[in-house]
């Protein structure tokens, strides 16, 4: 458990081709900052937890099922556990994540 992170402390991580840090992490949830670059793409996939975003800059295309949506800085989203989602960046920019229970891949 992480109850607080001073920025020069996150943790620093490389998944699946994004940059990510790793901040708060608590008993049954935990915090990220996603640093996307254009052409960032998280296919199709899956996962146990539920996600909630908010994006501070850039442009993306979120698919939820068979729904998609374009996220710009100042949206957000939620994304229930086990619901078929991807992640399309358009431009580059920050995505802070909340994922509960935390992913133990972003550790």
């Amino acid at each position: 458990m992480k109850t607080v992170v001073k920025k020069e402390n996150a943790v620093k991580k490389t998944f699946k081709g994004v940059s990510l840090d790793s901040l708060a992490v608590g008993a049954k949830s935990q915090i990220t900052k996603m640093n996307y670059v254009a052409g960032n793409y998280a296919s199709p996939h899956t996962h146990p937890h539920e996600q909630c975003g908010y994006v501070i800059s850039g442009k993306y295309e979120l698919t939820i099922g068979d729904e998609s949506y374009e996220l710009t800085a100042g949206d957000s989203y939620a994304i229930p556990g086990n619901e078929i989602h991807s992640f399309r960046v358009l431009e580059g920019g920050e995505v802070i994540d909340a994922f509960t229970p935390p992913r133990e891949d972003y550790l």
